[in-house]
């Protein structure tokens, strides 16, 4: 494609993104098949030059007063994926005189703000839980592209022979340093034509995400829950360390993303599994298992604000009154999964935030009300499940290592949190 066509193209999107109506990634989505004609490459910068504006929208936006011509076009330009000289060749003189003076930017030039490109109500509550040097090192790694992380499933094969297979078509995958089943990859390959993918033996799904499966430690032939399930990459982990015995419920009220999971579920060759699409989370479903199940995890709707390296746009779309509501969400949920849980059975209530009042406060105000449940130490159970350095991934409560908590720029993972209940 033309770089003139390119960029403009690229421009379209950004604004696109930019009214923040729908997720960036269902809008980059719904914008591919609407423009069928586009190759993978062109594809690549679309979505990568899209995500680079929303990872640094506050300091493009401020470049961008100096330049001229519709904003969505210099903020593309900005964030242009590919070399500069190529995006050059679609602009006029006046455009690459302003890009050049864009470009000679230094970093300690900039106010604080333009260096870590997020909004004034996040700043306060992550520089509240990390010193100085941790702040900025995390707002750096939030402004970088997550590598991508596959998981082995066991039922299939092992680790280290998938790696090699991998290898042998030009992907280098390195094991990652916590999960026992995970690989990591730099770039985004196509992986779905491979082989390994297609006869079920890789998902992708991050380390933390693995980890948060393999801390329920459900067993062969128990009876399990995972009550928001979603898409189901935990799902098809937990079903997996179950061995395909046993029944694995996957509830999520959305139909829709357990849609998503049927495609998965038949590569994965798990037969024990059972979505079902539930009203809310007092559905007589749940009446029905109320104390009969051995572990239920509640992977809680949450401002999804440990995944910005992924999903830059909720740094924007989030706001304090929609962590308002989804508190008091998760605490309905949190009470009502428990219900289901067992006498000596286990609960973890988990999230993707990076935000104490989605986690810490979630969970110590769960344990206050719950009296029957007994909190667990989530860095013992990891490591007597042999995860290295296990106490590194927690922190919190009284115990120093009640809770699991995972950071972007410490563990290379999404931000991720988990406390651990055994019913008494």
């Amino acid at each position: 494609m033309h770089p003139k066509a390119l960029l403009d193209a690229c421009s379209e999107l950004v604004r696109q993104v930019l009214t923040f109506e729908h997720p960036a990634d269902a809008v980059v989505s719904r914008f591919f098949r609407d423009h069928r004609n586009l190759g993978p490459r062109e594809r690549a910068t679309l979505a990568e030059t899209t995500y680079a504006v929303l990872r640094k929208k506050l300091l493009f936006e401020q470049l961008a007063r100096s330049g001229s011509g519709p904003r969505e076009r210099r903020l593309a330009i900005l964030g242009f994926y590919g070399p500069r000289d190529f995006v050059k060749a679609a602009l006029s003189d006046h455009e690459i005189k302003w890009l050049d003076a864009c470009d000679s930017v230094q970093l300690e030039e900039l106010m604080a703000h333009h260096r870590h490109n997020l909004p004034d109500w996040l700043v306060e509550p992550l520089k509240a839980q990390l010193d100085d040097a941790g702040f900025w090192a995390l707002a750096d790694s939030m402004a970088q592209p997550a590598p991508l992380d596959l998981r082995v499933n066991a039922l299939k094969d092992k680790r280290d022979v998938v790696q090699k297979e991998l290898a042998k078509v030009g992907i280098k995958a390195v094991a990652t340093p916590y999960s026992p089943l995970g690989l990591r990859i730099d770039g985004k390959p196509p992986l779905t034509k491979l082989d390994a993918f297609t006869r079920g033996a890789i998902e992708v799904q991050d380390e933390g995400s693995q980890l948060l499966a393999l801390l329920l430690d459900a067993k062969r032939g128990e009876m399990v829950v995972d009550f928001c399930a979603g898409a189901g990459g935990k799902t098809l982990a937990i079903g997996a360390s179950m061995r395909s015995t046993g029944r694995l419920y996957a509830f999520d009220v959305s139909a829709h993303r357990l849609e998503a999971l049927k495609p998965r579920l038949a590569r994965s060759g798990l037969s024990n599994v059972h979505p079902a699409a539930i009203a809310h989370e007092r559905d007589e479903r749940i009446k029905r298992l109320a104390g009969k199940i051995d572990r239920v995890l509640v992977d809680a709707p949450c401002s999804g604000l440990g995944t910005l390296r992924r999903n830059p746009d909720l740094k924007w779309r989030q706001s304090p009154e929609s962590l308002a509501e989804l508190a008091q969400k998760q605490t309905a949920i949190l009470a009502s999964a428990a219900r289901l849980v067992k006498p000596g059975g286990r609960l973890i209530y988990a999230t993707c935030s990076v935000l104490p009042q989605e986690n810490e406060a979630i969970a110590e105000a769960f344990s206050a009300a719950h009296d029957s449940f007994a909190v667990e130490d989530a860095g013992e159970l990891l490591t007597q499940l042999k995860v290295a350095s296990a106490t590194d991934l927690c922190s919190g409560g009284d115990s120093g290592s009640r809770y699991l908590r995972m950071w972007p720029h410490q563990h290379q993972t999404d931000g991720f949190f988990a406390a651990v209940w055994t019913r008494k």
